[in-house]
């Protein structure tokens, strides 16, 4: 059942709304009173707030027994300056919604249209939204939240636009659909001098350069993808006359899997130390924001598969996972489930960048396709529809 036209008008208008005012992780609170005031005049059976920090759920139930679907959107902004000019951009500084979770949000909150109008016959429906998903935090907070078990859901879903790719086009795959990642931070300390003496200090310039050089070229290493990218590097202060006591080093690890990943982070911490003692460096490593790799259940990508024929959307089976890292990942490992990709136009700014701007094109598409899926997974079992 496709969006009315003065419906999807105002889904587009949440999503500019949404779009000026970007929260990043951890500060989403008007996002989600957003969402939920948008969702309250469908007048959905249960609503949750404080969901694992900011997020939030709205419940949808059917009269008779049956499963509980749940279609989950993220709620965070990134750290970039946008520099589009259109009427709705970011008023935030340093702060915007060019990832698309806006869209993705106004996508969900889209289906309690189509709810109100046909409403759910068997279980629940759940529209979740999700805090801090660019920190690989929120999902494994919200699964962590007692009120969680208030919702668990039997099958959950979610889509992320992708630029690149068609526009409409469906991207899926079973099995691992979006690869795991880490961030890495190396510290070496040494000791500092004048810079006119530098025999006497400990400087770490040498071991940071190779750290840097060895850890691009881990990838060689393995006969499975992985990827290392360097992201920040910091040696001393600004001191003409002082040698360099200190060094950082900042990268993004990626795998194709839980267990590649183990391998790579483990690769990675031997290498930082080999360097560390040839120099007589203090070692000092840690790993943030940790991303499980985002496997697919193929029943749930089945049920996406038949929702994107049924609505003439193209179909693409993707040969490997996306480079990327998302944390629904921690859904499907508690719920049948599986993201799936929808392309947002061959030559769309990508994800990220500064001009990046969610095509409201996708908003009918997203909505139609999880209420394909929904129809679906809430379909009566064979033998009572004889």
């Amino acid at each position: 059942m496709p969006l009315l036209a003065e419906e999807l008008a105002c889904v587009i208008d949440l999503r500019r709304r949404l779009h000026r005012t970007p929260e990043q992780a951890g500060n989403e609170a008007a996002a989600a009173g957003l969402l939920l005031g948008f969702i309250s005049r469908f007048r959905p059976d249960e609503v949750i707030t404080g969901l694992g920090g900011h997020g939030a759920a709205a419940v949808f139930r059917g009269p008779e027994p049956g499963p509980t679907v749940a279609f989950r959107a993220e709620l965070d902004a990134v750290p970039v300056a946008e520099v589009d000019g259109a009427a709705h951009c970011s008023r935030a500084p340093g702060a915007s919604h060019t990832c698309g979770h806006d869209g993705h949000a106004a996508i969900v909150a889209g289906v309690s249209c189509v709810l109100a109008r046909r409403p759910v016959r068997r279980g629940r429906v759940v529209l979740l939204f999700q805090p801090s998903e660019e920190t690989g935090e929120g999902a494994q907070r919200v699964i962590a939240d007692p009120k969680f078990q208030r919702i668990k859901p039997d099958w959950i879903f979610a889509l992320h636009n992708l630029p690149g790719h068609d526009r409409g086009q469906v991207l899926v795959r079973a099995g691992v659909f979006a690869c795991a990642s880490s961030g890495m931070v190396v510290e070496l300390t040494g000791a500092t001098s004048h810079a006119a003496h530098p025999e006497q200090a400990r400087c770490p310039a040498l071991a940071m350069c190779a750290i840097i050089k060895n850890l691009i070229a881990l990838p060689r290493s393995f006969d499975f993808f992985t990827l290392v990218t360097v992201v920040h590097a910091r040696l001393g202060e600004i001191a003409f006359g002082t040698t360099p006591g200190r060094a950082e080093i900042m990268a993004t690890l990626r795998a194709a899997g839980d267990d590649q990943m183990q391998q790579l982070l483990a690769a990675a911490r031997r290498l930082a130390a080999e360097q560390a003692a040839r120099e007589r460096l203090e070692l000092a490593t840690r790993f943030c924001d940790p991303f499980a790799a985002l496997a697919n259940d193929p029943a749930a990508v089945d049920l996406i598969r038949r929702a994107a024929f049924e609505s003439g959307r193209e179909l693409r089976e993707t040969a490997e996972p996306f480079r990327w890292s998302d944390d629904f990942g921690r859904f499907t490992a508690v719920a049948k489930g599986a993201m799936f990709g929808l392309g947002a136009g061959r030559t769309h700014a990508p994800l990220h960048s500064p001009t990046y701007d969610f095509p409201h094109e996708l908003i009918p598409m997203g909505v139609e396709l999880f209420e394909r899926i929904l129809a679906g997974v809430s379909a009566p079992p064979e033998q009572e529809r004889r």
